[in-house]
């Protein structure tokens, strides 16, 4: 389960902004959250990042440079999952047609044809996986 789905608003932000970057200060933290926390709030927080071990730091300079533990992608996989098991029984078939019936759904044809491609693929990965089983 991922967790950065357990995390506050203001700790979300934050990840938001060191994952968007790679990177990030303290001032790009500040200059990029809306309605940002006063700077010591801010510093606050991000010393909860670190003791949950989302953020890690290194001096440059004056400042400290923040970046994640891990990476987005593993987040995003981790937190996708958590909402396909909790919203859709596990069904990837049932989240993804409900997706893609939502009204705001506005998919080009080459997002349809990427999305085609990599049902085949993992068709073809799954069902390679079963032969040789």
């Amino acid at each position: 389960m991922s967790e950065l789905s357990k995390l506050s608003r203001r700790e979300r932000q934050i990840m938001e902004v060191v994952y968007r970057h790679g990177e990030a200060t303290l001032s790009q933290m500040l200059e990029e959250i809306e309605d940002p926390p006063t700077r010591a709030a801010l510093r606050s927080i991000l010393n909860i990042l670190e003791d949950k071990k989302h953020l890690r730091h290194r001096k440059e300079g004056r400042e400290f440079v923040y970046s994640a533990t891990k990476s987005r992608v593993a987040e995003g996989r981790s937190a996708f999952n958590r909402i396909i098991d909790t919203f859709f029984d596990g069904s990837l078939g049932q989240a993804l047609a409900t997706h893609l019936a939502s009204p705001d759904a506005d998919y080009s044809q080459e997002e349809i044809n990427d999305l085609i491609q990599h049902l085949e693929q993992a068709k073809a990965t799954k069902h390679s996986g079963r032969t040789k089983g």
